[in-house]
């Protein structure tokens, strides 16, 4: 049974046994360093639902990470004052607990590619392609990485951000503390055993059905969770994966109530869903609609409706928090709290009509077909350069004086980089930190378009 005590460590991996700033505790510093960062600022010019859109109303990942973090505030506020009241931590360490959600809140899409899962289905589908030929920079990876790189994991590729490659590189990135690392991790464990856990599957974990970490990042993963007590288990492959922190379960509730109601929301804004179709949907997660809304235009009306379904479900999840409590705190709860809320039904209507509808809409299914072409035009426009680093021994300064200009024009960090393994890191670090339109231009100067 994990213990709330170590769960909220909030110390960090390189200050162990640094009292915390009362004034400042570490969660806020967190916030602020995520905030502050730039692969945080890239995401105002990355792929919420509608790519490229020029309608400034429609939610960008930036937006939709700030408001996962309000709504993971607000739940972790209310279990923290249940917690408070069952006598689980102690008065005060709820304001703790809030803060944690809310900074790996901000952070939780930190590792998306430009286009979103499109991205990150091309990023997955040409590593793919090219380690079979295993040609070039390609030759040498050994098969149990691949999966790394086949299945490219936006989640991974966030931790990798915010613990090596962002602030302090090498160093423990943004030497955030133990708890919001906790709460940040989906998936536990690294490619290779979600492969073998899921064989092929639906996984009999939660945690399993994706990675959360790189095998270059494990040591930083396994300091944190050992320093939490979170869960051990050993993988088919020998290799240790933990069970979830219970905090995760609040980000990925405020995640699931934010995109799907928000993306009704955005739908309607965009002209994808009709006014009553949004209404019908939102109106039985909604409480407390009493107010007079008559002389509301319909675009009011959504809104506030959207407003009101928030609210009721985020009460509808800390219900459902409350409830399985014990199995979360052992990790045997494997479900998501709205999945197992008493507004589960109702979602799952929201999410039938988007996959349905929302998802499918011409004009993001063409854009998302033109961005995983433009994600891979960059990827096969800078190639060459890892290629020839390879033929070089790793050594920059002996590259080409084509491939010298290419790192000049698009800005290609090549440190650290000393075999195909940390090469293929170093180029979707390079292309899953694009924007949108930043990706559009770098593809288009690669083809000479």
């Amino acid at each position: 049974m994990m213990e709330w005590g170590r769960l909220l460590n909030t110390e960090r991996w390189d200050d162990k046994g640094k009292a915390e700033d009362p004034a400042r505790p570490s969660y806020v510093q967190d916030a602020d360093r995520i905030t502050f960062s730039a692969p945080f600022r890239r995401l105002a010019n990355k792929t919420q639902v509608h790519p490229l859109h020029d309608n400034d109303h429609l939610r960008h990942r930036m937006i939709h990470s700030q408001e996962v973090a309000s709504v993971g505030r607000t739940l972790g506020t209310q279990v923290g004052a249940w917690l408070v009241d069952q006598g689980h931590i102690a008065p005060g360490e709820e304001h703790k607990l809030a803060g944690v959600v809310h900074a790996a809140c901000l952070a939780h899409d930190i590792g998306n590619p430009p286009f979103g899962h499109s991205g990150e289905n091309s990023i997955g589908s040409w590593c793919a392609e090219n380690l079979e030929t295993a040609q070039g920079v390609f030759k040498g990876v050994g098969e149990d990485k691949w999966p790394e790189f086949c299945a490219f994991e936006g989640n991974a590729q966030g931790f990798r951000i915010l613990t090596r490659l962002e602030m302090y590189r090498n160093q423990g990135g943004m030497c955030l503390s133990h708890a919001v690392l906790g709460a940040f991790m989906k998936y536990p464990m690294a490619a290779c055993t979600s492969e073998a856990l899921k064989k092929g599957k639906e996984p009999l974990y939660v945690g399993a059905k994706k990675f959360g970490f790189f095998e270059s990042e494990r040591e930083i993963f396994q300091s944190s969770a050992f320093e939490m007590g979170l869960t051990e288990e050993l993988g088919p492959d020998g290799l240790l994966w933990w069970r979830r922190h219970p905090l995760v379960y609040l980000v990925e509730a405020a995640d699931d109530i934010c995109y799907n109601i928000v993306d009704l929301e955005d739908g309607f804004t965009a002209g994808d869903l009709a006014f009553q179709q949004v209404a019908d949907l939102l109106n039985p997660i909604a409480f407390d609609t009493n107010r007079d809304q008559s002389a509301y235009s319909n675009i009011e009306k959504i809104s506030y409706l959207r407003a009101r379904a928030i609210g009721g479900a985020v009460q509808a999840c800390v219900e459902a928090f409350k409830k399985h409590h014990d199995e979360i705190l052992s990790g045997d709860f494997s479900s998501s709290l709205i999945e197992c809320s008493d507004k589960a039904r109702e979602f799952a209507a929201i999410k039938a009509m988007a996959n349905a509808q929302l998802f499918t809409a011409p004009r993001k299914t063409k854009l998302e077909v033109y961005g995983r072409n433009v994600v891979r035009q960059v990827l096969n426009g800078i190639r060459p350069v890892f290629d020839a680093l390879k033929e070089q021994g790793w050594d920059e300064a002996k590259l080409p004086e084509y491939e010298r200009q290419l790192v000049r024009a698009v800005g290609l960090d090549l440190r650290d980089i000393t075999d195909s393994y940390s090469a293929l890191h170093a180029m979707t670090d390079y292309v899953s930190g694009m924007t949108d339109r930043y990706a559009v231009e770098v593809s288009q100067m690669l083809s000479g378009t």
